[in-house]
């Protein structure tokens, strides 16, 4: 199988850093004010010295720069590696946070068949009091560049190759347009807020929060809440994940195309890791997964149970087991990645890339 046509990327969308130093352990701060966590847990005396250091004397603020220089020279790499290849086409694997998706219906994987479309750019920090770290009005739209037909190209492939694929036509009216595709534009474009990107996505969202989908709208949720919520039906599991990703490879393979893959998100989340009471992302469990992926060893990855994932915290690195699905097709090989850690900015975020 030709595979100078392809290549992968994986990146974070994390939202906070479209917004300001200020903001960016904001969710953490929230959370110390949850009265149903013990205070002992949210006592810095009791963390760690890695998470004292990084919360330090003004909660986080100090740090947030030092994190967010880390990010970008993640997101520049992966920039120059797109722009080098030059692709057709960038199929973007992404989370629906309680955005497009609602109580209406939620689809394990919904191939997003759009056009160009205008979003407004910065819905999730204007919520969150944040101003955007561009200093750009509130209101500020970015277009999204979309290829309608590729799309349902993609979804009629997936369909006749027995993959049954959800497929949206036009976004819910009202909703967020998802974050995680909106600020994988942004991001990898980091210098000109997404104004820039040439490239036309085909977005495929992922129903990554599964049991938390509906039940905490997209997964921020305080305690004593959590206590008497009615869990959704499970999301994908990893290993459909992958066979979702394998399954996109062939279609693209068959086709004179050049062709991105990327997967986008963060791995463990802080405010989904119950059993670390929010104040922490799972680091030790991504240290596991990102030393499987360092070893390329796909059928362990495939082997982690969704009950695993759920656990640490992880949901949303669903996305990049669809982008392996496609690697381990493809026989793509790593050429870079790197994992940064934190124990405040909510989430670990690693980035790869396969050639």
């Amino acid at each position: 199988m030709t595979t100078s046509r392809f290549m992968a990327l994986g990146m974070t969308h994390y939202p906070m850093l479209a917004g300001t130093d200020e903001h960016m352990a904001g969710l953490l701060r929230w959370t110390l004010r949850d009265e149903a966590i013990p205070e002992e847990e949210k006592d810095p005396a009791n963390w760690s010295e890695r998470m004292r250091a990084e919360w330090g004397t003004d909660e986080g603020r100090s740090a947030a720069a030092g994190h967010r220089r880390a990010l970008v020279d993640g997101l520049r790499r992966c920039r120059a590696e797109l722009d080098a290849f030059a692709p057709d086409h960038v199929v973007v694997w992404g989370d629906d946070q309680y955005e497009n998706f609602r109580e209406e219906v939620v689809p394990p994987f919904c191939v997003l068949a759009y056009g160009d479309l205008e979003v407004p750019a910065f819905e999730v920090m204007n919520e969150r009091g944040s101003p955007n770290q561009w200093g750009l009005p509130e209101d500020s739209t970015v277009v999204l560049h979309g290829d309608a037909a590729r799309a349902q190209e993609l979804a009629d492939g997936l369909i006749r190759r027995g993959f049954d694929m959800a497929y949206s036509y036009r976004k819910r009216a009202g909703a967020h347009f998802p974050h995680a595709i909106l600020n994988t534009q942004l991001f990898l474009d980091y210098d000109n807020a997404g104004a820039k990107l040439p490239y036309r996505l085909l977005p495929v969202t992922v129903n990554c929060y599964g049991q938390h989908a509906i039940a905490r709208k997209g997964g921020l949720a305080r305690f004593a809440d959590i206590e008497e919520e009615s869990l959704d039906p499970s999301g994908p599991t990893p290993r459909r994940c992958m066979e979702l990703g394998a399954a996109i490879a062939r279609h693209f393979a068959e086709r004179d195309q050049r062709v991105a893959f990327v997967a986008s998100s963060s791995w463990s989340h802080a405010f989904l890791a119950d059993r670390l009471w929010h104040i922490r992302p799972d680091v030790e469990a991504d240290q596991r997964l990102y030393a499987l992926m360092l070893a390329d060893d796909y059928e362990a990855l495939e082997e982690v149970t969704t009950a695993e994932i759920v656990e640490a915290g992880q949901h949303e690195i669903l996305n990049w087991y669809c982008m392996w699905g496609a690697v381990r097709e493809l026989g793509l090989a790593r050429q870079w990645s790197t994992m940064v850690t934190t124990e405040v900015f909510n989430s670990d975020k690693p980035f790869a890339v396969y050639r």
